[in-house]
């Protein structure tokens, strides 16, 4: 159509429709208040065409307000504000910094939903109470999200090399040495108090594996659920900015620079024996792992078999998508403002920080230690990659290694680590659920 025929909408109304919603809010939040006020008072005050029934209808309105809940409610209304606040930052750090969006944003969402005065929807029979506890308190959906994560993995780096296998299972000694911190700290620190099992579920944050954090937290600690499940995906997210410091610390000009050999093809009869390998590994020596690496190895059989495509896309794409976004909702849930905003998250965030760090260092001293008796040398910054940040974890080993050679190309090898980091945070887990569940 012509200019002339279409609707014109001057620019300078935009900024105005935002102050017009304000204004009137406020304005309905006043008559509310003094109809209140009215009601409350001296029965004479009230003019005789307004009936006191209609005076207590309006006053019942105003008591149902999330501005009633907010502002009258003393401390505990300002603490909700808080929370509402943290939501809006975590959805901000999703979307603006690309900080994990897939769980920040839900998360973000689900903890403002919880912290809305009067909605029921984290007490009994609410929404978000029956998705916590249908799918996080029965450890439903980080074992659905663990079978997703299996269809989408390759194994093949590390059967192509299998010692790199190690170099997993050493970036794991973070966790148990974040246990100790913790239980220390709880010691040493009056306003912070951990159990044994609070413990446990904080020091699973060095495994960087976010579902396996919150099926340990869901289990021995859902209390401090959302400080352990925000801090798991936001040190997840910061991985390209905590590792490469602490990889060049450990490492040398000279080791960084060193060249690994291409991998060999790994045959599929290995692909589809391995799954069921490692769950009879699992189930021989620690059943109490099962779940969780059980789930793995079933979704990366859907993918390795080559006869079960449309499981395998399932698992991998639609069932993972859905139950993520519940996954952070029912976590959201948990962000309450007395269990959050307390001294406790503080300890949370050091000592995931502190996980991560000893899991980072531990697998690059490893690589240098089997270094001393390996012909074929092995970049020691592979080792980093042992957290189970796939594939975060090894991009940044990559980038480093190509930052001092760049003919360095680790990001294969560094796989190998990587996906056994995944296998040795599941074991992990499951070693602290038998030990203290």
């Amino acid at each position: 159509p012509p200019a002339s025929c279409s609707p014109r909408f001057p620019d300078q109304m935009k900024p105005r429709r935002p102050l017009i919603i304000l204004f009137l809010t406020l304005a309905i939040a006043v008559v509310c208040s003094v109809a209140t006020t009215l009601a409350a008072g001296d029965p004479g005050a009230v003019s005789p065409e307004v009936s006191e029934k209609a005076a207590t209808k309006v006053s019942n309105l105003w008591e149902s307000t999330g501005l009633h809940g907010y502002f009258t409610n003393g401390l505990t209304g300002f603490l909700m504000l808080v929370m509402v606040v943290v939501g809006l930052l975590l959805i901000y750090l999703g979307i603006a910094k690309k900080f994990e969006p897939l769980l920040l944003i839900p998360i973000g969402f689900g903890g403002i939903l919880a912290n809305i005065p009067y909605s029921g929807m984290t007490e009994e029979g609410g929404f978000l109470y029956m998705v916590f506890d249908f799918g996080i308190d029965t450890g439903m959906f980080p074992l659905l999200i663990f079978m997703g994560v299996g269809a989408m993995t390759d194994f093949g780096p590390l059967l192509a090399n299998p010692k790199t296998a190690l170099l997993g299972a050493a970036a794991q000694f973070g966790i148990f040495s974040t246990l100790i911190g913790a239980l220390w700290l709880s010691g040493a620190v009056d306003a912070i108090s951990f159990s044994i099992q609070d413990a446990s579920a904080i020091a699973i944050i060095g495994g960087a594996d976010g579902p396996t954090a919150i099926f340990l937290a869901g289990k021995l600690a859902p209390e401090l659920l959302g400080a352990i499940a925000v801090a798991a995906y936001s040190y997840m997210a910061l991985v390209p900015i905590i590792q490469p410091p602490i990889m060049k610390l450990f490492t040398s000009e000279e080791e960084r620079k060193i060249e690994m050999k291409q991998l060999r093809p790994v045959k599929k009869i290995e692909r589809i024996i391995f799954p069921l390998m490692v769950v009879g590994i699992c189930a021989v020596l620690l059943p109490s792992a099962s779940p969780l690496v059980g789930m793995l190895m079933l979704g990366n059989l859907f993918k390795e078999c080559g006869v079960v495509e449309r499981l395998s896309r399932t698992a991998a794409n639609e069932l993972i998508n859905i139950v993520t976004i519940l996954l952070g909702l029912g976590v959201g849930s948990k962000l309450a403002a007395d269990k959050f905003l307390a001294y406790e998250t503080l300890g949370i965030l050091g000592l995931g920080l502190l996980a991560f760090a000893i899991g980072t260092a531990s697998g690059v001293l490893l690589a240098k230690i089997m270094n001393l008796f390996l012909k074929e040398k092995i970049n020691p910054l592979i080792g980093s990659a042992g957290v189970s940040a796939v594939p975060m974890a090894a991009r940044v080993t990559n980038k480093v290694g190509m930052e001092a050679n760049p003919n360095n190309y680790l990001l294969m090898h560094a796989m190998g680590p990587n996906v056994a980091g995944v296998i040795g945070s599941a074991v992990a887990a499951g070693v602290l659920l038998a030990l203290v569940g």
